[in-house]
């Protein structure tokens, strides 16, 4: 993926890690290959951005920004939300880890955690006990006025990408 954006754009300043799954299930009904698919789509998927653009990003010599999508459940687990949890707690680390190994490249690495996000993922159904959760968990956050929506997210991911967050590495942001 890193080679196709060399190709294509001439260097890689700037990537986000943004895909995720969710898979709402309790522990003691959780399958192996469950555990497997949201580990390896969120924690093994964004390892391997990660490293790939920080390859990438050395070999230029220029810096760059790696951004993370973490979760509120890579703070504190929920029910229900065990593998989910889990693979967001890894990003969490790994993105620290990385900032500590890529900094001295010029190279930032952050992860935001947002919420519930007003998506379609928000209102699946098939989510409900998950989103229900989260939900919970936001109610006892007395500083959340609302819940976010896409753009929010956005711009903070702007804001990571940009110049003047050079010298912001290896944070968390919820």
């Amino acid at each position: 993926m890193a080679a196709q954006v060399v190709e294509r754009y001439g260097g890689l300043d700037v990537m986000v890690a943004n895909a995720g799954i969710v898979c709402v299930v309790k522990l003691t009904e959780l399958s192996a290959e469950q555990w497997d698919q949201v580990l390896n789509v969120n924690a093994r998927g964004t390892f391997l951005c990660y490293k790939y653009a920080g390859i990438q990003m050395i070999k230029q010599g220029r810096g760059g920004r790696i951004i993370g999508a973490s979760s509120l459940a890579g703070k504190q687990g929920q029910p229900s939300s065990g593998a989910y949890s889990a693979s967001k707690f890894a990003v969490r680390g790994l993105t620290q880890s990385a900032a500590h190994e890529f900094g001295p490249h010029g190279i930032t690495v952050n992860a935001y955690a947002p919420g519930a996000v007003d998506t379609p993922m928000k209102h699946d159904a098939s989510q409900k006990n998950w989103v229900g959760c989260i939900l919970s968990y936001l109610e006892r956050l007395k500083f959340r006025a609302k819940h976010s929506i896409p753009e929010d997210i956005s711009n903070l991911v702007s804001f990571l990408a940009s110049k003047e967050s050079q010298f912001i590495t290896g944070v968390f942001f919820d």
